[in-house]
């Protein structure tokens, strides 16, 4: 099991960049993915990207690819999400998210592929 805090969620004006950082305690977080999801009041949660455990390669939907971009340090067991040119519609409550590896996985949107969840860390890009 990994324990998760978000944290670096904020105000901003549509343009501007946030960066959102987690924080995991927890022996596994090295053989873990880590997903990182955000929920919008009245809409179902989004799944926006994914990171494998040694960090080479990530994925990403659509509504943030070429603006967002997200990092894993192992030793730190810390993991970041660089949010750029962000737009109003960004606005929600971003949470981070990690499973760990088994034989046969991948990275997946699916909310129930994740077993550990944070708290969350709260978004708002205003016009």
């Amino acid at each position: 099991q990994v324990q998760l805090a978000e944290s670096g969620g904020g105000s901003v004006r549509a343009g501007g960049s946030l960066r959102l950082s987690c924080a995991a305690a927890g022996d596994n977080y090295r053989r873990s993915y880590v997903g990182w999801f955000r929920q919008a009041p009245g809409k179902e949660r989004e799944g926006i990207s994914c990171i494998i455990p040694d960090g080479d390669r990530a994925y990403y939907a659509d509504s943030v690819k070429g603006r967002f971009t997200v990092s894993r340090d192992n030793w730190k067991k810390t993991a970041t999400l660089q949010m750029d040119s962000l737009k109003p519609e960004d606005t929600a409550m971003y949470y981070c998210a990690a499973r760990e590896w088994t034989l046969g996985d991948s990275c997946s949107f699916s909310g129930a592929f994740w077993k550990d969840w944070g708290q969350g860390t709260q978004v708002t890009v205003s016009p």
